[in-house]
């Protein structure tokens, strides 16, 4: 079975973190090999510009230039991780990629054609063959922040967290935006549910997505496997 790029978006406390551990688990259990990284991050440079824009650091620089920096960070990831993944047929699921850069930078004003240049000089070709977006009204997305925030030990919302309910809004309805003009690229998934629901909505939304991929590796019929959940 060729290597396959399945990216999570959503607004923060989507459950992203949730779905993916148990995406993965699920596409293990059918023999597939699974690499789990993350942006901002997933190398060791990457992770280095993600202290940067997460802490705040980087807000000085503009939009633009975080902007910049998210490039940089993805160029990096893509080079030295997702492409060596793909390559060796392993699939690689990942936390938020391109576009979130488009969605957070976009809503704060950076220009379409400086996302869209910086975007093709990051991912070099390499684009999400699925992409799974968790949609979550902006309120009940904080608040799960903020329960979260109580118990973790990293201090607190990050830079993006702590935006107000307003951005967190706009930015909702431009991911919403993204997966109507990507139809065939983006699952939709509604993260108000229990996660045990969101889970089987991801998996339906996978198996509709690589059915022909996975029958060609000899797996089980993917209407099988839906009548068993």
């Amino acid at each position: 079975m060729t290597g396959q790029f399945i990216t999570f978006e959503g607004g923060e406390g989507a459950g992203k973190t949730t779905q993916i551990a148990l995406l993965k688990q699920r596409l293990e259990e059918l023999g597939i090999q699974v690499i789990l990284t993350r942006e901002p991050g997933g190398s060791p440079g990457a992770e280095k510009i993600r202290e940067m824009l997460l802490s705040g650091a980087a807000r000085k620089l503009g939009p633009r230039g975080e902007a910049m920096l998210f490039a940089a960070a993805r160029a990096d990831h893509v080079d030295s991780v997702i492409v060596p993944a793909l390559e060796r047929g392993d699939w690689v699921i990942c936390d938020r990629f391109a576009d979130s850069t488009r969605v957070y930078q976009g809503e704060a004003g950076v220009d379409t054609q400086v996302l869209d240049l910086l975007e093709t000089v990051a991912v070099a070709g390499t684009r999400p063959d699925l992409t799974i977006l968790i949609d979550i009204p902006a309120e009940i997305g904080l608040s799960r922040v903020s329960a979260r925030s109580k118990t973790d030990a990293s201090g607190g919302p990050d830079r993006f967290e702590s935006d107000n309910i307003a951005t967190h809004e706009r930015r909702r309805t431009l991911f919403l935006d993204l997966a109507k003009r990507e139809p065939d690229r983006f699952g939709v998934v509604d993260g108000r549910h229990s996660s045990d629901h969101v889970a089987k909505e991801i998996w339906w939304i996978v198996e509709r997505h690589f059915k022909d991929l996975f029958v060609e590796a000899g797996g089980e019929d993917i209407a099988t496997l839906k009548e068993q959940d």
